[in-house]
C-alpha cells in the first residue's frame, strides 16, 4: 500500500485499536489521546477552579474557527448543534415552506434527515422520494422538480452502504432552479473533504463522533448567511441581534444574530467543543485528502478479498461513487455479528450484512484479519455466506 502519512504513529493515539480490530468508525471512533486530553484539562478545571468560563467560551470560539476554516466557511456561518438530527430540524423548520410545497429527498437516506422533513407534513408540506442509485447527481432529482418544488435535502455518504453522492452537482442545480438545499455530511466529515462554498448549500449539518473524532453530543450546522430570510423556529437570549443587557426579555426587539448564532439556544457543550479543537488539529497535521486517500487503498484490499472469499460487496465499487471508508459485506448480520466479535472484531450490523468502516488509525492488517476470520468460518468461493 501506497504511504500517504505515518499511520503506525497515529494509531498509537488510538489505543483502543491496539487492543481490537477496530472497523466501526462510521458508528463512533474510538477517543484519541489528543481528544482525551483535552478532557481532561477542562475537568480538572472545573474540578480545581469551578471553572474559568471566559476561557472555556474563548476556547470553544477558538474551535469555532478552527471548524470554519476547515469547511472553508466564515465562523460567523457556523452553529454548534448537539447532533446531525438537530441540525436537520434546524435547517428543515428554517426553511420558508408552506402548504403545498415539496422537498425532494432520496429513499433510503438517513431516517433522521427524512423525518426532520416528513414532520413538516403537519404544515402541508409534502415530501417526496427520488430512488437510490449508485450514482445520485443532479440528473437524479431534475425529472421530479415541479412548479411547487422548494428544496432538495441528502447525505453526502450513505451510512448503510458507503454511496457518495455527487453533492456538487446537485448543488449546481439547486442555484440554477432556485432550490434551498440541505446536506447532511455525518458519515463523510473527516474523511471525505468537504468545501461549502462549492458544494453551494444553504445548510450543512452534521454530528462529532465518527470522522470528527470527538464523544456524543456535539453537532455543527452551517449556514449560507447571504440567505438571511431564514430564522430559527426558536429563540432564546443567545439568538438575539442584541441580548437584553439587563435580562429582562423585551418583546420590541426580536431581531435574530445576522451570524450563525440565530440558530444555537445557549449553554453549549463545552467540553466536546474543546475535544473538537484538539481533534482538528490531529486531522489538519494529517489532511483529510491523505485520510481519503489510504482509506480508499484499504477499500481496495478489502474488495479484492471479499471477490476472493466469494462474499459480495453491497453499495458501490468503483471509487468515483463510493466513500473511501464504509463498506458492507453481504455476510448476514444476525448469524456474523456475535462471531466476529468472538474474535475480537467491532462491526456493525446493516441493512444487508455487517459494516466495515475505517478511520485514519486502520491498517492492512486490520482489512487481513477480518478476512482472516472470514475464511475461520468457511466461507469459499460458490459457497452462500450464510453461516453453516
Amino acid at each position: 500500500m501506497t504511504k500517504h502519512y505515518d499511520v503506525e504513529a497515529v494509531r498509537k493515539l488510538f489505543p483502543a485499536a491496539e487492543r481490537l480490530t477496530y472497523l466501526d468508525s462510521g458508528f463512533q471512533t474510538p477517543m484519541s489521546t489528543p481528544v482525551r486530553r483535552a478532557l481532561e484539562t477542562f475537568i480538572e478545571e472545573a474540578y480545581e477552579t469551578a471553572g474559568p468560563k471566559s476561557v472555556w467560551i474563548e476556547r470553544m470560539e477558538a474551535t469555532r474557527a478552527k471548524l470554519a476554516a476547515f469547511l472553508n466557511a466564515a465562523p460567523e456561518e457556523v452553529a454548534f448543534t448537539k447532533n446531525t438530527s438537530e441540525s436537520m430540524n434546524i435547517a428543515a423548520n428554517a426553511l420558508p415552506l408552506a402548504a403545498g410545497d415539496n422537498v425532494l429527498m432520496v429513499h433510503g437516506d438517513h431516517p433522521n434527515n427524512a423525518y426532520a422533513f416528513l414532520n413538516l407534513a403537519r404544515k402541508g408540506v409534502e415530501v417526496r422520494f427520488v430512488p437510490m442509485t449508485e450514482t445520485v447527481n443532479a440528473e437524479s432529482f431534475r425529472p421530479h422538480i415541479d412548479a411547487r418544488t422548494r428544496a432538495i435535502s441528502m447525505s453526502q455518504v450513505t451510512f448503510h452502504a458507503g454511496h457518495r453522492f455527487d453533492v456538487e452537482d446537485v448543488g449546481r442545480l439547486c442555484a440554477e432552479a432556485g432550490l434551498y438545499y440541505v446536506l447532511d455530511i455525518m458519515q463523510g466529515v473527516g474523511v471525505v473533504p468537504i468545501d461549502v462554498k462549492r458544494v453551494g448549500a444553504t445548510f450543512i449539518g452534521s454530528g462529532t463522533h465518527k470522522g470528527l473524532l470527538v464523544p456524543q453530543g456535539l453537532g455543527l450546522l452551517y449556514w449560507d448567511r447571504t440567505r438571511t430570510e431564514l430564522e430559527p423556529a426558536y429563540l432564546a437570549a443567545i439568538s438575539l441581534a442584541r441580548p437584553p443587557a439587563d435580562l429582562i426579555a423585551r418583546p420590541d426587539d426580536l431581531e435574530p444574530a445576522p451570524t450563525a448564532a440565530r440558530f444555537e439556544i445557549g449553554n453549549f457543550n463545552l467540553p466536546a467543543t474543546h475535544a473538537l479543537g484538539a481533534a482538528l488539529d490531529l486531522i489538519g497535521s494529517i489532511g483529510v485528502e491523505n485520510i481519503a486517500a489510504h482509506c480508499f487503498d484499504l477499500g481496495d484490499r478489502l474488495i479484492e478479498g471479499l471477490d476472493a472469499c466469494g462474499v459480495a460487496l453491497v453499495g458501490p465499487r468503483a471509487r468515483a461513487h463510493r466513500a473511501p471508508h464504509i463498506y458492507v459485506a453481504a455476510l448476514p448480520a444476525e448469524e456474523w455479528l456475535d462471531y466476529f466479535a468472538s474474535r475480537g472484531v467491532r462491526l456493525s450490523p446493516e441493512r444487508d450484512g455487517v459494516r466495515i468502516s475505517f478511520g485514519m488509525f486502520n491498517t492492512a492488517a486490520d482489512v487481513d484479519r477480518f478476512l482472516d476470520v472470514v475464511r475461520e468460518r468457511g466461507v469459499r468461493p460458490g459457497r452462500s455466506p450464510r453461516a453453516a
